[in-house]
C-alpha cells in the first residue's frame, strides 16, 4: 500500500466501517493506514441511505441507531476523512462501455463505482469479490478486503 495513492471505497467497503461485521476489524485497520481523504461518490451516499433504510425495515437496527450511523457518516465527511466525487457523463459512458463488452457479471451501480475509481486513478477498495474480479479484468487497481481467517 502506497500512502500517496488515492483510494476509492465502494459501498460494500464503507458499510462495515459503521456497522460491526466480520470484515470490520480488517477494514478499520486498513483505513487507519490511509492518508485522508478517501474517495467516495454521490452513488455511495445513495446506497448508504438505502442500506440504512433496509436495515431498519428488516429490524436489523433501530431507527435511533440508523440516525446515529447517518450522523457519524456525515461528520466523517465534514472532518475530511472522505471526499465525495460527483458522477458525471464520463462515468456513465465508461460504465456503459464495460457493460456492453459483456465480459463480466457487473451490475449497473457496480460499474459506476468502478468508473469513478478509474477516472480518479484511485485504487478500488471493495469487500465484493465479483467487483474486485471485474476491476482486475479491466486492468484497474483493486484491493479486496476480507475477514481474517480464524
Amino acid at each position: 500500500m502506497n500512502a500517496a495513492e488515492s483510494y476509492y471505497l465502494d459501498t460494500s467497503a464503507l458499510l462495515p466501517y459503521y456497522r460491526e461485521e466480520a470484515v470490520s476489524p480488517v477494514l478499520e485497520d486498513f483505513l487507519l493506514q490511509l492518508k485522508p481523504p478517501v474517495l467516495l461518490s454521490d452513488l455511495t451516499w445513495v446506497e448508504f441511505a438505502s442500506s440504512l433504510s433496509r436495515w431498519v425495515r428488516m429490524q436489523e437496527i433501530e431507527e435511533s441507531q440508523a440516525s446515529r450511523i447517518e450522523d457519524l457518516f456525515f461528520r466523517d465527511q465534514q472532518s475530511g476523512l472522505f471526499t465525495t466525487q460527483p458522477l458525471t457523463a464520463v462515468h456513465y459512458s465508461r460504465a456503459e462501455k464495460w457493460l456492453s463488452a459483456r465480459k463480466t457479471s457487473l451490475r449497473t451501480l457496480d460499474a459506476l463505482h468502478l468508473a469513478c475509481s478509474w477516472e480518479h486513478k484511485a485504487v478500488l477498495v471493495t469487500c465484493d469479490s465479483l467487483m474486485h474480479s471485474a476491476a482486475l479484468g479491466f486492468d484497474l487497481r483493486s484491493m479486496l478486503i476480507q475477514p481474517e481467517s480464524p
